[in-house]
Protein backbone atom coordinates (compact mmCIF):
# COMPACT_ATOMS: atom_id res chain seq x y z
CA UNK A 1 0.00 0.00 0.00
CA UNK A 2 1.06 3.57 -0.69
CA UNK A 3 -0.18 6.17 1.77
CA UNK A 4 -0.61 9.79 0.70
CA UNK A 5 -1.15 12.30 3.49
CA UNK A 6 -2.82 15.30 1.89
CA UNK A 7 -2.26 18.33 4.10
CA UNK A 8 -4.50 21.31 3.45
CA UNK A 9 -2.39 24.30 4.52
CA UNK A 10 -2.88 26.22 7.76
CA UNK A 11 -4.45 29.69 8.02
CA UNK A 12 -2.65 32.32 5.96
CA UNK A 13 -2.37 36.09 5.95
CA UNK A 14 -4.02 37.41 2.79
CA UNK A 15 -1.83 39.00 0.13
CA UNK A 16 -2.63 39.35 -3.58
CA UNK A 17 0.48 37.31 -4.40
CA UNK A 18 -0.77 33.72 -4.30
CA UNK A 19 2.66 32.15 -4.39
CA UNK A 20 4.18 34.17 -1.57
CA UNK A 21 1.21 34.42 0.82
CA UNK A 22 2.55 33.38 4.27
CA UNK A 23 0.94 31.62 7.18
CA UNK A 24 -0.60 33.81 9.86
CA UNK A 25 0.56 33.62 13.50
CA UNK A 26 -2.25 31.12 14.15
CA UNK A 27 -1.30 29.20 11.02
CA UNK A 28 2.29 28.84 12.22
CA UNK A 29 1.09 27.40 15.54
CA UNK A 30 -1.28 25.00 13.77
CA UNK A 31 1.52 23.93 11.41
CA UNK A 32 3.48 22.81 14.48
CA UNK A 33 0.52 20.61 15.41
CA UNK A 34 0.55 19.16 11.89
CA UNK A 35 4.19 18.20 12.44
CA UNK A 36 3.37 16.59 15.78
CA UNK A 37 0.54 14.54 14.27
CA UNK A 38 2.67 13.29 11.38
CA UNK A 39 5.74 12.36 13.44
CA UNK A 40 4.29 8.93 14.26
CA UNK A 41 3.28 8.10 10.67
CA UNK A 42 6.70 6.93 9.43
CA UNK A 43 6.81 9.49 6.63
CA UNK A 44 9.30 8.78 3.84
CA UNK A 45 9.10 11.95 1.73
CA UNK A 46 7.42 15.36 1.66
CA UNK A 47 6.00 16.92 -1.50
CA UNK A 48 4.40 20.36 -1.69
CA UNK A 49 2.63 22.90 -3.83
CA UNK A 50 5.04 25.74 -4.68
CA UNK A 51 2.91 28.20 -2.70
CA UNK A 52 4.59 29.47 0.46
CA UNK A 53 1.66 28.72 2.79
CA UNK A 54 1.61 25.07 1.72
CA UNK A 55 5.38 24.72 2.09
CA UNK A 56 5.32 26.34 5.54
CA UNK A 57 2.63 23.92 6.71
CA UNK A 58 4.71 20.81 5.91
CA UNK A 59 8.27 22.05 6.38
CA UNK A 60 8.26 20.90 10.01
CA UNK A 61 7.74 17.26 9.11
CA UNK A 62 10.33 17.54 6.33
CA UNK A 63 12.87 18.79 8.87
CA UNK A 64 11.86 16.00 11.28
CA UNK A 65 12.58 13.26 8.71
CA UNK A 66 15.60 15.23 7.44
CA UNK A 67 14.45 15.34 3.81
CA UNK A 68 14.17 18.18 1.32
CA UNK A 69 10.66 19.17 0.25
CA UNK A 70 9.92 18.14 -3.34
CA UNK A 71 8.07 20.99 -5.09
CA UNK A 72 5.28 19.88 -7.42
CA UNK A 73 3.38 22.46 -9.48
CA UNK A 74 0.50 20.03 -9.95
CA UNK A 75 -0.52 20.47 -6.31
CA UNK A 76 -0.86 24.28 -6.44
CA UNK A 77 -4.34 25.67 -5.80
CA UNK A 78 -6.80 25.87 -8.66
CA UNK A 79 -7.02 29.28 -10.30
CA UNK A 80 -10.62 30.40 -9.97
CA UNK A 81 -10.30 33.56 -12.07
CA UNK A 82 -7.72 36.15 -13.10
CA UNK A 83 -9.24 38.71 -10.72
CA UNK A 84 -11.02 38.37 -7.35
CA UNK A 85 -14.66 37.41 -7.90
CA UNK A 86 -17.50 39.52 -6.49
CA UNK A 87 -19.28 36.57 -4.87
CA UNK A 88 -16.83 33.81 -3.99
CA UNK A 89 -19.53 31.39 -2.79
CA UNK A 90 -21.52 31.66 -6.02
CA UNK A 91 -18.36 31.49 -8.15
CA UNK A 92 -17.22 28.27 -6.51
CA UNK A 93 -20.72 26.74 -6.74
CA UNK A 94 -20.76 27.46 -10.47
CA UNK A 95 -17.50 25.66 -11.23
CA UNK A 96 -18.54 22.66 -9.15
CA UNK A 97 -21.98 22.46 -10.79
CA UNK A 98 -20.47 22.56 -14.30
CA UNK A 99 -17.06 20.80 -14.39
CA UNK A 100 -16.17 22.27 -17.78
CA UNK A 101 -17.05 25.88 -16.91
CA UNK A 102 -14.29 28.34 -16.06
CA UNK A 103 -14.28 32.00 -15.08
CA UNK A 104 -12.10 34.37 -17.11
CA UNK A 105 -8.52 33.05 -17.24
CA UNK A 106 -9.42 30.55 -14.51
CA UNK A 107 -9.38 26.76 -14.44
CA UNK A 108 -12.46 24.61 -14.77
CA UNK A 109 -12.89 21.74 -12.32
CA UNK A 110 -12.04 19.37 -15.15
CA UNK A 111 -8.78 21.15 -16.03
CA UNK A 112 -7.61 21.62 -12.44
CA UNK A 113 -8.55 18.06 -11.54
CA UNK A 114 -6.59 16.64 -14.49
CA UNK A 115 -3.50 18.57 -13.36
CA UNK A 116 -3.78 17.41 -9.75
CA UNK A 117 -4.57 13.80 -10.61
CA UNK A 118 -1.61 13.58 -12.99
CA UNK A 119 0.70 14.73 -10.19
CA UNK A 120 -0.92 12.25 -7.79
CA UNK A 121 -0.55 9.30 -10.17
CA UNK A 122 3.09 10.19 -10.75
CA UNK A 123 3.70 10.23 -6.97
CA UNK A 124 1.92 6.88 -6.57
CA UNK A 125 4.07 5.33 -9.28
CA UNK A 126 7.39 6.83 -8.19
CA UNK A 127 6.94 6.26 -4.45
CA UNK A 128 5.01 3.00 -4.47
CA UNK A 129 4.82 1.45 -1.01
CA UNK A 130 5.94 4.64 0.74
CA UNK A 131 4.28 7.16 3.09
CA UNK A 132 4.20 10.56 1.40
CA UNK A 133 3.07 13.91 2.82
CA UNK A 134 1.62 16.31 0.22
CA UNK A 135 1.28 19.97 1.19
CA UNK A 136 -1.58 21.40 -0.83
CA UNK A 137 -4.81 23.44 -0.86
CA UNK A 138 -8.47 22.83 -0.21
CA UNK A 139 -10.04 22.97 -3.65
CA UNK A 140 -7.38 21.08 -5.58
CA UNK A 141 -7.18 18.46 -2.82
CA UNK A 142 -10.91 17.78 -3.01
CA UNK A 143 -10.83 17.73 -6.82
CA UNK A 144 -8.14 15.04 -6.64
CA UNK A 145 -10.11 13.03 -4.09
CA UNK A 146 -13.26 13.48 -6.19
CA UNK A 147 -11.56 11.78 -9.15
CA UNK A 148 -11.16 8.60 -7.11
CA UNK A 149 -14.48 8.89 -5.23
CA UNK A 150 -17.25 11.29 -6.26
CA UNK A 151 -18.60 11.56 -2.71
CA UNK A 152 -15.78 14.08 -2.13
CA UNK A 153 -17.59 17.13 -3.49
CA UNK A 154 -18.36 20.80 -2.80
CA UNK A 155 -20.09 20.00 0.49
CA UNK A 156 -17.06 18.01 1.59
CA UNK A 157 -14.81 20.96 0.69
CA UNK A 158 -16.97 23.22 2.86
CA UNK A 159 -16.41 20.86 5.80
CA UNK A 160 -12.61 21.12 5.62
CA UNK A 161 -10.60 22.67 8.41
CA UNK A 162 -7.53 24.84 7.97
CA UNK A 163 -5.21 22.98 8.32
CA UNK A 164 -6.55 19.50 7.69
CA UNK A 165 -4.93 16.13 7.03
CA UNK A 166 -6.42 13.23 5.07
CA UNK A 167 -4.65 9.90 4.72
CA UNK A 168 -5.44 8.18 1.42
CA UNK A 169 -4.44 4.51 1.18
CA UNK A 170 -3.77 3.23 -2.34
CA UNK A 171 -3.15 -0.19 -3.86
CA UNK A 172 -1.30 0.86 -7.02
CA UNK A 173 -3.66 3.59 -8.36
CA UNK A 174 -6.79 2.26 -6.65
CA UNK A 175 -8.03 4.21 -3.63
CA UNK A 176 -8.82 1.77 -0.83
CA UNK A 177 -9.41 3.91 2.24
CA UNK A 178 -9.59 7.51 3.42
CA UNK A 179 -8.98 8.56 7.02
CA UNK A 180 -9.06 12.03 8.53
CA UNK A 181 -6.01 12.52 10.75
CA UNK A 182 -6.89 15.86 12.28
CA UNK A 183 -9.64 18.34 12.98
CA UNK A 184 -7.41 21.20 14.15
CA UNK A 185 -7.88 24.66 12.75
CA UNK A 186 -10.90 26.76 11.88
CA UNK A 187 -13.97 25.92 9.82
CA UNK A 188 -14.33 26.60 6.09
CA UNK A 189 -16.96 29.27 6.71
CA UNK A 190 -14.32 31.31 8.55
CA UNK A 191 -11.88 30.83 5.67
CA UNK A 192 -13.98 31.83 2.66
CA UNK A 193 -12.47 35.30 2.40
CA UNK A 194 -8.94 34.04 2.99
CA UNK A 195 -8.99 31.72 0.00
CA UNK A 196 -8.11 28.03 0.01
Amino acid sequence: MTNLYFVRHAHSTYTPDERKRPLSAKGILDAEEVTNLLRTENIDHVVSSPYRRAIQTVEGIAKFIEKEIIIEEGFRERILSERPVEDFDQAIKKVWSDPEFSWKSGESNKTAQARGVLATLEILDYFEGKNIVIGTHGNIMVLIMNFFDETYNLDFWKSLQMPDIYKLEFDKAALKNVQRITTIGSSESENMLNGS
